[in-house]
């Protein structure tokens, strides 16, 4: 029995991009029909996440046009998490694998084929891994490689150089549905599911049309998202840095009173003045850091629903 394969696609604003987009996933998935790799019943899904131009029109008229493109648009911007989420969450229960990936065909579509031979061979999860980076700059693969190894250094547990190109399997999809945190880092919640795993490598390459949905605003609040919601060491790193300011208040005490002692001026007012700024500042980045953390558990209690679809095609009931 041929499998079922939905190929998620989180989408905003990419009018430009979108139509060269579905041409080459809807040949993709007919050349593997044809090789009887997947089923008849394989779909592309494309998730609007509240665009503002006519990207979820467009994904309407595909869907008239072939019955391989369904989609679902949610009724207000979520980010790329929460769409991507509700595009796996649809595509649940009606596949037997799902691969997703962005829309600007940046991620190589060829690798598809090599996923489901991994998936055919009892992988759970098959992670797209970027095999290089020379064609980005050098402050983006500083940041991002930088990042991937602090994250590591953190205790989260995460694949490197794996973004969100990845297929999943239905066991996993239903393992997914059970994790309810609001603020989602799925490269750091997928390696929590436990199953089988094995990794594919394609070259990333240059966006097709449009501008990156990705700036630097962006980047670092999914950074975040994923040291604040995977990791509690910077908690634990705070209690450490005012265990080493206890012990160098204790230390300038001694230092002080010996001083005296042998008739040595106290220190003056500018190293007090300095020292002042230095232990205030560390408050206020322990304060910081704790208001992080407790926000988050103050949205995690009021279990907002992370999206809601606006409109939905090509999917039935």
């Amino acid at each position: 029995m041929s499998t079922v394969l939905y190929i998620v696609v989180p989408c905003y604003n990419e009018e430009e991009v979108l139509p060269e987009t579905s041409a080459r996933l809807g040949e993709k998935l007919s050349a593997l029909y044809e090789e009887g790799r997947v089923s008849s019943k394989s779909r592309v899904l494309f998730v609007d996440d509240g665009s503002k131009d006519g990207t979820w029109r467009l994904i309407k008229d595909m869907n008239e046009a072939s019955g391989v493109f369904c989609g679902v648009s949610l009724s207000h911007n979520r980010g790329h998490q929460n769409a991507l989420l509700a595009g796996l969450m649809s595509a649940r229960g009606r596949c037997d694998c799902v691969i997703s990936m962005d829309a600007d065909l940046q991620d190589d579509i060829d690798a598809v084929d090599r996923m489901l031979e991994e998936y055919e061979s009892g992988s759970d999860v098959v992670y797209g891994v970027r095999s290089a980076r020379e064609k980005d700059t050098f402050f983006k693969r500083f940041t991002a490689e930088g990042y991937y190894k602090l994250l590591k250094k953190m205790g989260c547990e995460v694949v490197f150089n794996h973004a969100d190109y990845r297929l999943l399997s239905a066991r996993a999809l239903n393992a997914l549905a059970a994790y309810g945190e609001h603020d989602l880092f799925l490269r750091g919640i997928v390696p929590m599911l436990g199953y089988q795993t094995s990794t594919v490598e394609y070259e990333r390459g240059e966006r097709f049309a449009g501008e990156s949905k990705y700036p630097l605003k962006k980047m670092l609040a999914l950074a975040f998202d994923g040291i604040f919601s995977l990791s509690m060491k910077p908690i634990r790193a705070i209690t450490a840095c005012g265990i080493g300011l206890l012990i160098l208040a204790a230390a300038l005490f001694v230092f002080s009173i010996v001083g005296v002692c042998l008739g040595y001026t106290m220190l003056n007012w500018k190293l007090l003045t300095l020292a002042m700024c230095l232990i205030g500042g560390l408050i206020l980045c322990a304060l910081g850091i704790l208001g992080e953390y407790i926000g988050r558990a103050y949205i995690e209690a009021k279990k907002r629903p992370r999206y809601n679809i606006g409109d939905k095609v090509g999917l039935g009931k």
